[in-house]
């Protein structure tokens, strides 16, 4: 057993019954060039497509951001999922069968309550959606939803939910059914009585489950049925639960996310049901939180454009401007849905109808600067002259900061006509705004990374320097020693753990275990041995080479003799240290005798 508690044939059969392309086609475009397949990288922001899948090996490599492996590797990445997440995702999937709990870094202990915890959450959904539809005590739930908007068809779809106002509803249902009482109050479903007495968290509430990534529920955001305070309440923070990377809707939305390449955000869970129901099958929420590094991270991966549909009141324009920040931080296109009279979502819907809410609304999204610029005006009294002039130079200042100058004279053109001053005159103020910025920053574009092309496709792109020849060496041995156990076994003997780029001693070692195991050569097999994502990455980039330049056993031995050669210069400079330290001490005899070293050392080099 390897792998964190995943069977090695678990992982090999994975491998050999989930073909990469067939996988890696449903989140990329892919387009065949050559023996491989070539798309534009999910990972990172790119113009020219730098992602290369070869189905010969099994892996992927982009060889714009670095990453690559084989198709666990890619399923954790773009999923965000553990390795054995990651393994029984691609089991399920090939309808292999699986008998370990999943879990990263975790003792069997951990992963034990984590499974209980999972399967409590999810019989205690069935079991509020149950009492919901199915008995009195949900009689005043479907009415109060129903006079909400809410059909039967979307309650069901959300599996919406209802428990009585009883403290014992649902702690006796988990009682009954053997769960440890002590886990479910450590898993958010119970909590303590002042009487040390194990009672239901949530009561009189109507229950909306939320879930991770894969669909499984790992908590739950009531709402108070009649007036009792606090109005809602989720679940808190567990071993499930972290609101900082939660994403309420995210596992329905994520096929029409991939399938448009834009994310429609909300502020809640009852805007993104209503939304839904409209028609907006992308719509996702953050946790009563803004959104956090973790959440743009895990969204960059399915799409460039987010819109911002929040509350129209005060807190809720506040709230999308805190948003933008992060969000164009990460290289999104953001735009942001404006609601009038101070309307949510829900209620835009509820008056206006589906129609209206995804034409007038979604579809007509302002740029992330448009909104910046009209959030600043309301501060202003336009109507006094000063306070008129103290308003343009502001919006001239969120101008100025733009990279396009398309983008800048698009916003100026507009700034003209609505305040009847000449183009040109805006054009130079915005110049000297720019000017003064420029220099509180220190001129150049090392800001915020700006330099990394790779990232956010400006500038230009920085070429690599040359590597040395015993680097390119090693690169070119170890990519033949991936195809061939009987050159692997042979280079073990000649060289061992002497390689001299550190990584590279690592890949080696890894080689002459996989070998030691292993009669036959297999990319996506040693890939997933590595268990370490800076390995994993240099290493199928490593593979990409092929073993074409293998013509005969002498490159063999010249790439052998190229890394000992450089080993053997390290040496003897260090030798060369370590004598004039003795000679600078006046141990002239053991600087002879480091002398004679250094030329037993130089001569063996001819």
């Amino acid at each position: 057993m390897s792998n964190i508690g995943v069977p090695d044939e678990v992982i090999e059969t994975v491998l050999k019954q989930n073909d990469i392309i067939d996988i890696i086609s449903k989140y990329v475009h892919l387009s065949k060039q050559g023996k491989n397949l070539k798309g534009l990288c999910p990972f990172h922001s790119e113009k020219t497509p730098s992602f290369t899948v070869s189905p010969d090996k099994q892996i992927f490599n982009c060889f714009g951001c670095g990453i690559g492996g084989n198709v666990i590797k890619f399923m954790m990445e773009i999923e965000n999922y553990s390795f054995p997440e990651a393994v029984q995702q691609l089991a399920e999937d090939a309808d292999i069968p699986f008998h370990w709990h999943g879990g990263h870094n975790e003792n069997p202990e951990q992963q034990k309550e984590k499974s209980d915890l999972l399967k409590a959450h999810e019989l205690s959904g069935t079991f509020f959606h149950y009492i919901l539809k199915n008995t009195v005590h949900g009689k005043d739930a479907v009415q109060y939803l129903e006079k909400r908007g809410f059909s039967m068809k979307l309650i069901n779809q959300f599996q919406i939910g209802y428990i009585p106002a009883m403290r014992n509803t649902l702690s006796d249902f988990l009682h009954k059914r053997d769960f440890s009482l002590p886990l479910m109050e450590e898993g958010g479903l119970l909590s303590k009585s002042d009487r040390q007495q194990y009672v239901d968290r949530f009561r009189d509430r109507i229950m909306f489950p939320i879930t991770n990534a894969r669909g499984n529920i790992i908590a739950f955001a009531g709402r108070i049925l009649g007036d009792g305070q606090p109005k809602y309440l989720n679940s808190p923070e567990t071993i499930l639960f972290n609101k900082s990377k939660t994403l309420y809707n995210f596992y329905q939305a994520k096929k029409e996310i991939r399938k448009t390449g834009r994310i429609v955000l909300f502020e809640g869970y009852v805007d993104v049901i209503k939304a839904w129901d409209a028609g907006v099958l992308n719509g996702i929420a953050t946790m009563g939180t803004a959104v956090t590094e973790e959440h743009a991270t895990t969204l960059k991966r399915y799409a460039d454009q987010i819109i911002l549909c929040f509350d129209g009141d005060e807190a809720g324009q506040t709230a999308a401007i805190k948003n933008l920040s992060i969000l164009e931080k990460m290289k999104f296109q953001v735009y942001v849905a404006m609601l009038p009279d101070l309307m949510d979502p829900d209620d835009y819907i509820m008056t206006h109808g589906s129609d209206r809410f995804k034409r007038e609304v979604i579809e007509n999204a302002v740029s992330a600067t448009k909104y910046k610029i009209l959030y600043l005006r309301k501060n202003f009294k336009l109507n006094d002259d000063n306070e008129r002039l103290r308003y343009i130079r502001s919006a001239l200042k969120i101008i100025a900061q733009l990279d396009s100058p398309t983008e800048r004279e698009h916003y100026i053109k507009e700034m003209s006509s609505d305040f009847d001053y000449s183009f040109e005159t805006l054009k130079q103020e915005m110049f000297e705004i720019k000017q003064e910025l420029e220099k509180k920053l220190g001129k150049g574009d090392n800001n915020e990374k700006r330099w990394n092309n790779v990232m956010n496709g400006s500038g230009k792109e920085v070429a690599p320097s040359l590597l040395p020849a015993y680097h390119n060496a090693e690169k070119n041995l170890l990519a033949i020693m991936m195809y061939n156990r009987q050159i692997t076994t042979y280079v073990e003997k000649e060289i061992g753990d002497q390689f001299n780029v550190e990584i590279h001693g690592a890949i080696a070692a890894y080689l002459y275990a996989f070998f030691a195991q292993h009669e036959k050569p297999d990319i996506s097999k040693f890939l997933a041995m590595l268990r370490n994502d800076e390995l994993e990455n240099v290493a199928s980039s490593i593979s990409l080479i092929g073993d074409h330049h293998a013509t005969n056993s002498k490159v063999i031995d010249d790439y052998i003799k190229q890394i000992k050669k450089f080993s053997q210069q390290h040496i003897i400079k260090q030798k060369r240290l370590e004598r004039d330290q003795a000679e600078r001490a006046g141990d002239y005899i053991r600087a002879a005798e480091i002398g004679k070293e250094i030329i037993t050392l130089e001569r063996n080099q001819k």
